[in-house]
């Protein structure tokens, strides 16, 4: 097991196309990294640089206290497990999970040991001597994944491993995967465009955009404490609004105007704007479809809205309302729904709605920095 050390990566493709920018992160030793963010902003050319499949333009990266830049892939002591599964077709299962052990010349009774230790942990015992065409996608996927185990290696390489999937599968994976981690116990370095994956598996998420890092922090931190607009947008679902705001200072008291509502921050919120001695200015005010609670009736701190549909999704709703010029969304349970009449089937429905003080996030207008943290 090891640490994985990167320091100040940056790797530019011909053409100086730059892919990633500057990328700092100490990972520990069993500790669990999701890189998380959209198509193209670097996450799987950082992955592919730790695994040796790209080289490194700028910056050092140490696997454990080994400096690795010109260490080649085989040496590095990492496994590394793809979107595609990247399964030899004309073997067996068995036969695919020990390929890398008889490279390395590993004794047979060691092989058929961690082979069989690695497909029972995996659940795959029974489809060892099948081939990958006769297998699912997930199961194909646990062959992949055993094929990395066995190896015992100091760090799991992991390319969207589950995007292949549909999504109840990817469901039933992602829970195997939380599972497997604790049962292994080694150093993981995960990639996925997905924000689900990227809460439910990490222990620390890397959040990335256009090659440079926005935010690297605790699902807890990056969905409560959201570092700019972009990893407030991109992180929870559906996405956190936004409102065209302005920040207001009254008798030493902030508090944040949408349209003619007024809502007072919280104490947090008023004790880090004091000490910053913020001014009033316009800002973007954030608030997640969540936390946004509908009101019995209108008054100073509500928003007035027009309701255009609603989503349903069982125990809740995703209700959209045309509100400050925007589509905003509400996420309410169907008991509220049924309790709050404004929900009709008539065609010109209308709601109040606010939020309470500490859920109510804002973000420099210019710069896009949240302002609370």
């Amino acid at each position: 097991m090891a640490n994985v050390t990167m320091k100040g990566l940056k790797k530019v493709y011909d053409k100086n196309v730059v892919a990633v920018v500057d990328f700092n992160l100490e990972i520990a030793d069993k500790e669990f990294v999701v890189l998380v963010g959209p198509s193209g902003c670097g996450k799987s050319t950082t992955l592919r640089m730790v695994a040796g499949l790209e080289e490194i333009s700028e910056g050092e990266l140490y696997i454990g206290d080994k400096l690795v830049n010109d260490v080649a892939p085989k040496d590095r002591d990492i496994a590394m497990v793809f979107q595609n599964y990247a399964l030899y077709p004309h073997m067996t299962v068995y036969e695919n999970m020990a390929f890398a052990l008889k490279l390395r010349k590993v004794p047979k009774a060691e092989i058929d040991k961690k082979v069989k230790e690695a497909a029972e942990i995996l659940g795959i015992t029974e489809y060892l001597a099948r081939r990958p065409k006769a297998l699912s996608g997930g199961q194909r996927q646990r062959v992949a994944i055993g094929r990395a185990i066995v190896r015992e290696p100091q760090v799991f390489l992991m390319d969207e491993p589950l995007s292949n999937l549909d999504a109840k599968l990817r469901n039933q994976m992602r829970a195997e995967l939380i599972k497997l981690r604790e049962r292994i116990d080694t150093t993981f370095i995960y990639v996925t465009h997905d924000q689900t994956e990227a809460m439910t598996l990490g222990d620390r998420i890397v959040v990335m955009k256009d090659g440079y890092v926005q935010q690297i922090g605790t699902p807890h931190d990056v969905f409560n404490k959201p570092s700019n607009l972009f990893v407030a947008g991109f992180i929870g679902t559906p996405q956190m609004n936004f409102f065209n705001a302005k920040l207001l200072v009254s008798g030493g008291k902030y508090s944040v105007k949408i349209e003619e509502a007024e809502m007072e921050l919280s104490e947090e919120a008023q004790a880090i704007l004091r000490q910053k001695n913020a001014q009033a200015c316009d800002v973007t005010a954030g608030i997640r479809p969540e936390h946004l609670e509908i009101a019995s009736q209108s008054g100073k701190n509500t928003v007035h809205a027009r309701v255009d549909v609603s989503e349903m999704m069982g125990s809740e709703a995703y209700v959209h309302v045309e509100a400050a010029g925007k589509d905003i969304v509400l996420r309410v349970t169907t008991t509220e729904m049924i309790k709050n009449r404004s929900f009709g089937s008539a065609k010109e429905s209308y709601i109040d709605f606010t939020a309470a003080p500490e859920h109510i996030h804002i973000f420099d207008s210019q710069s896009g920095a949240n302002l609370l943290y």
